[in-house]
């Protein structure tokens, strides 16, 4: 009787891999995920069926419909009405087009503005002071959103700085991952409301969220008054201010902005905010005319029509002329960023890649390992920070433009994130990031192309099979 019912598990467990195999068939967002899906739900369904019920999702609607919407409306919601002028406030602060990422502009429905002063925040301490600084001067509204968000020193800083505000009768709105702050206590958001701040968990399915651990919502955004925006790399907690062994230190960067495009950080709040609770969360136009920089916003994610993350990266690196530094936690680049990596090494461009020398995900920097190795293989330098973790997800194009944001290079962010990052052409703040960039690359050993050959042949094999893993790393 047992082995009938053994046989009856297995036999159910095999049609289950079959119709799940069909499922990542129809759905998966590459070739390559539907093929290693299909290929394990069919022949192991045992081991594969149950990560593909957290993992294999690579659809969802609602929230996509909403984004797209907008998109082809092209407005900014303000104090629930549309801003049926957004068109002119865009062509009145646009810069003169910039060739080099127009084609970025153009697949975001999106542009670049004039008038910005920024401010590079470099490292955990530097970010927060100017964040509590900008939170505590708030006389109109806070708009908050972090993918982590920690009960510990940090965030109780964090949610003492944002009681006080709701305290001073000043509208408080927070998002948070509903994943990514998993271990996030109940009476620390219980507190927040209790004290009049609005504070949510993002997800993209309102009611079915359960085993839905892809399209997290990895944006780092806070904007205040309407008058200053931040985005970077930084989140809420004790080990992004490196006091937490054995990552510590920790290396990180954000940006503050001041001029037209916050209204862009905020369209993107917006936009979360509304899927989440329905509602609009206040607004104020920015302020014009701050400072010399050019900036666009890019905000991507898997609600859009294309794969934006890895194309805005794709088009930017083709930019490069003289230049292209990258520093980003995680190297897993898909075909396409790999391609335009290598293509701009061959055409003489300085590329460089900073990586951790520490792991945080094991799986990962195998697989990072390999890249690093190929990379160097095509002229392109990398190096292993040494002093710590480094989770700075910057950019350094030329002489004149500089990225940081909230995106990595690998499949998550490509495809599966909703992701944030400000691109800023300005010649002044490009030498800031020059400066900090060399002095990281001083910190940081090169990868020698020989290091791979003289590893351990069953090494170089887990590395290989590490990076079979790319469409769920």
């Amino acid at each position: 009787m047992w082995l009938t019912i053994i046989a009856f598990a297995a036999l159910g467990l095999h049609a289950a891999g079959v119709l799940a195999a069909m499922h990542a068939v129809m759905h998966a967002r590459t070739a390559q995920g539907a093929f290693a899906w299909a290929l394990g739900l069919v022949l192991l369904p045992y081991v594969t069926l149950v990560p593909y019920l957290f993992l294999g999702e690579s659809h969802f609607s609602g929230y996509v419909d909403l984004h797209r919407q907008r998109q082809e409306r092209r407005f900014v919601l303000c104090n629930g009405t549309e801003w049926p002028d957004r068109g002119a406030y865009l062509k009145r602060h646009a810069v003169a087009n910039d060739e080099r990422y127009s084609a970025i502009g153009n697949m975001l429905k999106t542009g670049m503005h004039g008038g910005h002063a920024l401010t590079l925040l470099i490292d955990g301490e530097a970010a927060f002071a100017s964040m509590f600084e900008a939170i505590a001067r708030a006389e109109h509204y806070v708009l908050l959103q972090f993918f982590i968000i920690h009960d510990d020193e940090l965030g109780r800083r964090l949610q003492t700085a944002l009681l006080e505000r709701a305290a001073a009768g000043i509208p408080v709105c927070v998002l948070y991952d509903s994943i990514g702050s998993h271990d996030l206590p109940r009476h620390y958001v219980a507190r927040l409301r209790e004290s009049g701040v609005q504070v949510h968990p993002f997800a993209t399915r309102r009611w079915r969220n359960r085993f839905q651990l892809n399209f997290r919502n990895h944006r780092k955004v806070l904007v205040v008054d309407g008058y200053c925006g931040f985005v970077g790399g930084l989140n809420a907690g004790d080990e992004y201010l490196g006091l937490k062994p054995p990552l510590a230190p920790w290396r990180d960067t954000h940006i503050r902005i001041e001029g037209p495009a916050v209204a862009d950080l905020y369209r993107s709040f917006a936009e979360d905010w509304d899927w989440v609770t329905g509602e609009q969360p206040p607004f104020r136009p920015p302020h014009e005319h701050c400072g010399n920089a050019q900036t666009m916003i890019v905000a991507t994610g898997p609600a859009d029509r294309q794969e934006s993350c890895s194309l805005f990266f794709t088009q930017a690196i083709h930019a490069a002329r003289e230049r292209v530094w990258i520093t980003t936690p995680y190297f897993v680049p898909d075909q396409s960023v790999f391609s335009a990596l290598r293509l701009a090494a061959f055409r003489g461009v300085d590329v460089r890649v900073l990586i951790p020398c520490r792991p945080d995900h094991r799986t990962v920097f195998m697989a990072s390992t390999l890249y690093a190795h190929e990379a160097t293989l095509c002229g392109v330098r990398v190096f292993r920070y040494r002093p710590g973790f480094i989770h700075q997800k910057v950019m350094l194009i030329d002489s004149d433009t500089a990225v940081v944001g909230s995106m990595n290079l690998d499949n998550r962010s490509f495809r599966l994130n909703f992701e944030i990052a400000s691109l800023n052409v300005d010649e002044a703040f490009a030498a800031e990031v020059e400066k900090m960039l060399t002095e990281d690359f001083a910190n940081a050993d090169e990868v020698n192309p020989e290091e791979y050959r003289r590893l351990p042949y069953l090494k170089r094999v887990a590395l290989q099979v590490a990076r079979m893993f790319d469409p769920v790393l």
